[in-house]
């Protein structure tokens, strides 16, 4: 992957970040995750703790943001839970 990432995605929790991840990589996006390991160690999300940041290679924005734009309410769906 290129080193230049831009993020396409952000969640309050792991669990949209995971349906935004599925849905780039089925679309064949290569993506990280990027999250602070306490948050996710201990479960804690407050204070933006439990944040998570979909990234990709820059070249790859558009198409993912489009991507995960026409999926909009399955990620929402899921930030709630």
């Amino acid at each position: 992957m290129n080193r230049d990432l831009c993020i396409v995605y952000e969640s309050q929790g792991p669990l949209g970040a995971e349906v935004a991840r599925s849905k780039l990589e089925s679309a064949g996006i290569q993506c990280l995750l990027s999250y602070e390991s306490v948050g996710r160690t201990l479960g804690l999300t407050v204070d933006g703790l439990g944040r998570v940041k979909v990234m990709v290679a820059c070249s790859d924005e558009a198409r993912a943001r489009e991507i995960l734009e026409e999926t909009e309410s399955d990620l929402d769906d899921e930030d709630e839970e």
